[in-house]
């Protein structure tokens, strides 16, 4: 990171006359010609982001596993974005960084990417991540889905990789997508299909429910299945302006290269809720629990790799040429 950050920017919108002040990280990335009438960058969603901010760490210390694991979602989203080499891509809630350095090294050092994510402490684990990698085509700021901090008609594809579930407002963050799409250009989302059809998050689910309860969220809560049903989030875009909405389901292997005992620790360390129900048990129930979880995961563990079978909802759509 630089020692010495230049001050922010100020810009005159010529239409309106006023002022505004936008942060030196997002302006030296963007082209001239779209450095007028940008939007401030707003405070984050405090509710939203605060159970992401204590995973952050792990996140970031397991995140060369989790890349492989969400390998064929990033493919997915690059096929569907319609993503090549030399373009603009915007990657939201991206977490440590990923799709965003996976897409950086496809668009090559004449393409751009730009991560954001409400979490400042996934952000800063984003940067590291680059730094050591060395790449020098892929930014990352704090920002949230709802205000992004870009002019419209910047980037040639945006992608989510389960982001939108959790979003405050998915129609009024998709907008926003549609905005920052250049005309013609596509956004590509990935969600998970039902609970019951991957064994990456209910095999340890409902070892858990035998100890604590888990009563089901809300139909529109901010939850890792809120999109599961087909056709959901294909209406939201819609609803949100997008041309052409479509739905896929994307069938693939979750494949880890670790041990049975270490994915069960980095699954235990990845989610916020499984780590706050751990944490409700006695020291017996809590060994109960891991016992009973490790047997259940030995079932989809070969020569030492886990391997579950996995579905995921890929929705994209077309920002509107005349828009």
């Amino acid at each position: 990171m630089d020692s010495d950050p230049p001050p922010p920017t100020v810009f005159v919108d010529k239409p309106t006359g006023r002022r505004q002040t936008f942060p030196y990280r997002i302006t030296e990335w963007l082209p001239v010609n779209h450095r007028v009438g940008i939007l401030l960058l707003m405070q984050p969603d405090q509710e939203v982001i605060s159970a992401w901010r204590d995973s952050a760490p792990f996140w970031e210390k397991h995140r060369e596993i989790i890349r492989q694991m969400f390998a064929p979602v990033t493919q997915a989203l690059v096929e569907d974005g319609l993503i090549g080499s030399g373009h603009a891509v915007l990657d939201i809630a991206t977490g440590p960084g990923e799709p965003a350095l996976t897409i950086a090294a496809l668009v090559g050092p004449e393409g751009k990417v730009f991560g954001i994510d409400p979490a400042p402490e996934m952000v800063e684990a984003a940067r590291r991540a680059t730094n050591h990698l060395g790449f020098r085509n892929a930014q990352f700021d704090v920002a949230s889905a709802d205000r992004l901090p870009f002019p419209a008609d910047t980037f040639d594809a945006v992608v989510s990789r389960f982001g939108v579930m959790f979003f405050p407002s998915p129609v009024d963050a998709l907008r926003e997508m549609l905005r920052v799409l250049k005309p013609g250009r596509k956004l590509a989302l990935a969600v998970w299909h039902f609970a019951d059809r991957n064994p990456f998050h209910c095999v340890l689910s409902r070892v858990m429910e035998r100890y604590v309860d888990s009563p089901a969220p809300a139909p529109d809560a901010p939850d890792a299945f809120r999109f599961a049903t087909p056709g959901k989030l294909r209406d939201v875009l819609a609803e949100a302006g997008a041309m052409a909405p479509s739905e896929r389901l994307l069938q693939f292997t979750v494949q880890a290269p670790i041990s049975v005992e270490d994915f069960w620790i980095l699954r235990s360390e990845m989610s916020e809720k499984l780590r706050e129900k751990l944490a409700t048990l006695s020291r017996e129930q809590a060994s109960e629990v891991k016992r009973q979880m490790l047997e259940a995961l030995r079932g989809y563990s070969t020569e030492g790799e886990m391997s579950f079978p996995a579905e995921v909802l890929i929705v994209s759509g077309t920002r509107n040429r005349s828009t």
